[in-house]
């Protein structure tokens, strides 16, 4: 067991982890390995004999009363012994004190060398599991870029990013995109799954508007150190986009940089999006004037916010000219529709000539009413 840290720094270089979750692994596997050899009911201890550079294995018993019932419990007892037993070893010991039996494993021969062995190698595998894990966890939402390995019988595409296998399945996959083997691909990290039989899964897409917004701070320069901000965003997947913009410097045009000249910048989003159309709307806190925007290219007369007294949920009623409904709903409703993702809000259009027909009206009611009761009185 000699040179035990030495080898802890070697798998620490050669496997990219920090050297001091090494050394609690090796110590997780000496532990296990003791209770395999030596007796599992004991509690052992591995601490760092820097000297050495080895582990010293120690096990523990607990001094208790005469009468705890600890010392009747099969499971536990082998880590407890009775003040009046451990004071036939030393009349100084107290209760709670801890005794400490050093064991070395080399005396329990070739059975404890390869206990040892299969127990380094699991924790050192569960240690890089846990620390991929962890990379990938707080990536979700984050670009990523790898290579195509394999496309299964489902159209799923596997995906090398970095040290492990992601996959892109068909329906996370821009509508009419293929990929085949050596292929490179960007996609945002959406989830990150670990469990004992299938090991870690990260999944990819190229449909969330996260994946928009990662192409976008690529592109844009203003967009990655801050100084234009994507407030919200929302996709139809290879049709059409909306991203509402915000601006955090008085002299940066929050629009006109994303777009870039002559749409340079925006165009190469696109291109990645199979030629997704990419509304760019100035963001605005004010719900009304935010809509009006967000409903573009249709002009409308006016925005009322409703909100449902049940539920708390909230409305928007927009009035506008009959001409402009068409441009409001969009080819297969996919502008009311990014429109509603991206306010949050239902929408509901109503057009000015209705509006009119339903004021000629009451007014004729109204008018009606006083021409009777003018009757009434001659």
């Amino acid at each position: 067991m000699e040179k035990i840290l030495d080898i802890a720094e070697a798998i620490a270089n050669e496997k990219g982890l920090k050297s001091d979750k090494v050394i609690e692994a090796l110590k997780s596997a000496f532990i296990q390995t003791a209770k395999k050899v030596i007796n599992p009911k004991f509690a052992f201890e591995a601490s760092v004999n820097h000297e050495t550079k080895s582990f010293d294995i120690i096990q523990i018993i607990t001094v208790v009363p005469e009468d705890d019932p600890k010392l009747q419990d099969p499971q536990v007892a082998p880590a407890y012994i009775s003040i009046k037993e451990a004071r036939e070893y030393d009349d100084q010991v107290e209760l709670d004190d801890q005794l400490q039996i050093p064991h070395n494993l080399e005396e329990y021969g070739r059975t404890a060398a390869s206990s040892l062995h299969r127990e380094i190698e699991y924790h050192i595998q569960k240690l890089v599991e846990d620390e991929i894990f962890s990379k990938y966890k707080s990536k979700i939402g984050t670009l990523v870029t790898g290579r195509v390995t394999r496309v299964d019988n489902k159209n799923a595409t596997y995906i090398e990013v970095d040290e492990i296998r992601a996959v892109l399945p068909m329906k996370n996959r821009i509508k009419g995109e293929s990929f085949k083997v050596g292929d490179h691909l960007r996609a945002v990290v959406r989830k990150v799954n670990m469990d004992k039989e299938n090991g870690i899964q990260i999944e990819l897409s190229r449909t969330s508007p996260k994946f928009l917004e990662e192409l976008l701070a690529l592109e844009v320069p203003e967009i990655a150190d801050g100084a234009v901000i994507v407030q919200k965003s929302a996709r139809i997947p290879g049709e059409r986009a909306k991203i509402a913009l915000l601006s955090t410097h008085p002299q940066v045009d929050a629009v006109g940089a994303t777009v870039g000249v002559k749409g340079v910048r925006i165009n190469a989003v696109s291109q990645e999006l199979i030629g997704e159309n990419i509304d760019c709307i100035e963001y605005s806190s004010i719900p009304e004037l935010f809509i009006s925007r967000i409903m573009s290219p249709a002009i409308i007369s006016s925005v009322e916010i409703v909100t449902d007294p049940k539920d708390k949920s909230q409305k928007a009623i927009i009035t506008l000219p009959s001409d402009q409904k068409s441009k409001a709903i969009g080819k297969n409703g996919i502008n009311i529709r990014l429109a509603s993702m991206l306010s949050g809000m239902d929408i509901e259009l109503v057009e000015n000539d209705a509006v009119s027909r339903k004021t000629d009206s009451q007014a004729k009611e109204s008018n009606d009413g006083m021409d009777a009761l003018k009757a009434l009185f001659n």
